[in-house]
């Protein structure tokens, strides 16, 4: 007979690939406002 086992979490907070994709996904954040951030700068400014 089998016993009952919990499963072993797919992700551990400690491996280095995940810390890198969470900085990659992190910086892609800031890129993304920050282009949003120019494109309304861009506007306001922009000569009428």
């Amino acid at each position: 007979m089998t016993t009952h086992r919990a499963p072993k979490p797919l992700s551990d907070p400690h491996r280095p690939v995940e810390r890198a994709v969470v900085l990659g996904l992190a910086l892609a954040v800031l890129a993304g406002v920050g282009w949003i951030g120019g494109m309304i700068y861009t506007l306001v400014s922009w000569p009428l």
